[in-house]
């Protein structure tokens, strides 16, 4: 079963209130739109990611999910790094297999910045080890390169979303994306998602970030996953899900290899299969 891992839904602003700090207003992305665009992907299976515009208020996503059930899907929650045992386990009984670490994918470079984020780091990556679930990264790319060291002794699997975010016109030859290939042939429990490369592309067609999906699906084509990062926010009107989908052919276009990033490798990753 093809599964999408990335994406996310918004509820009516009334039902689900935005977090006071939030980033951008997200578009009308109900669970029901979203499952007509899957229909039209093939897609069966769904991870859902908590989006930064309800903050660490999950209810939206945690709803979507008990409407398709533990069969089909799962979630990447945001909560805070002490949150009480029993909230973690209401949360892995509805299917909830992740924390994410999500920073603003656009903020500016900060030498350091990365010890900022260790207390939570090490917390979760203790809680996750514990309870099966893994953490889920979304970083800037110079963030994600400052991170590798930190990566290195996690316990818990990890996700990087979005290639890592290094920005496809400096190609794959960058010293940062290098070293992230480098890092993610050697970690098993380095899963990267070929996702959001509107976030990362200056070029037509993305034709940019072409070089980089390639150099990650020949060197660790079972560490990869797709997700369609809907509703794509900001991005809503340049870009659909369709048309992100169909770029897994022209970077992929052996089929079993595609069968490997959109079904078995999540398959594995998430439990699917397993309650």
């Amino acid at each position: 079963m093809k599964c999408d891992s990335h994406f996310h839904v918004f509820g009516p602003e009334g039902r689900y209130p935005y977090s006071p700090d939030l980033r951008y207003k997200p578009p009308h992305a109900p669970l029901e739109d979203y499952l007509a665009e899957a229909r039209r992907m093939g897609i069966e299976r769904y991870v859902f990611v908590q989006p930064s515009a309800y903050g660490r208020d999950n209810a939206c996503m945690l709803d979507a999910m008990r409407e398709i059930g533990t069969q089909k899907c799962r979630g990447i929650v945001d909560v805070d790094e002490n949150a009480p045992d029993a909230e973690l386990e209401r949360m892995h009984r509805a299917g909830v297999r992740g924390v994410r670490v999500n920073v603003n994918p656009i903020k500016p470079e900060e030498a350091g910045f990365s010890r900022t984020l260790l207390p939570r780091i090490d917390r979760l990556n203790k809680r996750c080890a514990e309870l099966g679930w893994m953490l889920d990264f979304l970083t800037p790319g110079w963030l994600t390169h400052e991170l590798l060291p930190i990566f290195e002794r996690l316990k818990a699997p990890f996700s990087v979303a979005h290639m890592g975010m290094f920005l496809a016109k400096h190609g794959p030859q960058q010293a940062g994306f290098r070293d992230f290939l480098a890092f993610v042939a050697s970690k098993e429990s380095c899963w990267v998602k070929l996702t959001g490369v509107y976030r990362i592309s200056t070029a037509p067609g993305f034709a940019d970030a072409a070089p980089l999906a390639r150099a990650l699906i020949e060197a660790v084509p079972n560490q990869l996953i797709w997700g369609s990062d809907y509703p794509h926010l900001s991005f809503a009107d340049k870009v659909g899900s369709v048309q992100l989908f169909n770029l897994l052919a022209d970077w992929a276009p052996d089929d079993a290899t595609r069968r490997q990033i959109l079904a078995d490798n999540p398959a594995a990753l998430y439990g699917f299969g397993k309650v």
